[in-house]
């Protein structure tokens, strides 16, 4: 008797234990429709989004008024936090400018003009009740006299509210906002024109007519 009660205990607590209802899974998706501005990109690839250790786990992270950086294990990302981040970067910068910006690896037959690399120090709901979006981006353009560009982003987002939710409402927005800044090459930094000669893409050499046999 007491081994059938024990067992019903145990089942009953393994069955709470794996109700995906108690289990919150959040999106990250900033709005649509925003602000449009001119093509500055032309082709690009972007590399996975580098984002720091707790920004880039499965739960939902923030910062409590001692400092530390807090998780809970029912409040997850729907997506993996990189991907996510790097889709939704490329997607929006695209929607906003017209540029075909797509997230690595590249698909297309005809390789990209330029790449861009995003290096997030800071992803944090802070606990002024600001989500902050901090570090670096940088874009490649490998054509002689092609502008590379070298520049910093700082991007504070009011959670207005509290919770999960207001996290990843913020993270959107914040998201949007860096699209924006890429979009237009714009923030802190400076542009570096390319002087050397890019090399030859292996297509370009065996698509070259053969040189004419001595004495034909």
């Amino acid at each position: 008797m007491r081994l059938t009660l024990a067992l019903a205990a145990c089942l009953a607590l393994l069955g709470a234990c794996s109700n995906g209802e108690k289990t919150a899974r959040y999106l990250i998706d900033p709005p649509s429709g925003g602000q449009r501005v001119a093509d500055r990109l032309g082709t690009a690839e972007l590399k996975d989004v580098s984002l720091p250790e707790y920004a880039s786990g499965g739960e939902v992270s923030w910062q409590t008024a001692d400092g530390a950086v807090r998780s809970n294990t029912k409040q997850l990302w729907a997506d993996n936090p990189q991907r996510a981040f790097t889709l939704t970067l490329a997607r929006t910068i695209s929607d906003m400018s017209g540029a075909t910006v797509i997230a690595e690896p590249w698909p297309l037959s005809e390789p990209p003009r330029r790449t861009l690399e995003i290096r997030v120090e800071k992803a944090l709901a802070q606990a002024d009740g600001v989500y902050r979006l901090s570090g670096r981006y940088f874009v490649g353009d490998s054509a002689s006299g092609g502008a590379n560009q070298a520049r910093s982003f700082d991007i504070s987002v009011p959670l207005g509210g509290e919770g999960p939710a207001a996290i990843a409402r913020a993270q959107s927005l914040a998201i949007a906002q860096l699209a924006g800044q890429i979009a237009t090459l714009s923030g802190p930094g400076r542009s570096i024109r390319t002087s050397a000669t890019p090399m030859p893409r292996i297509d370009d050499i065996f698509s070259q007519p053969l040189p004419a046999l001595e004495g034909s």
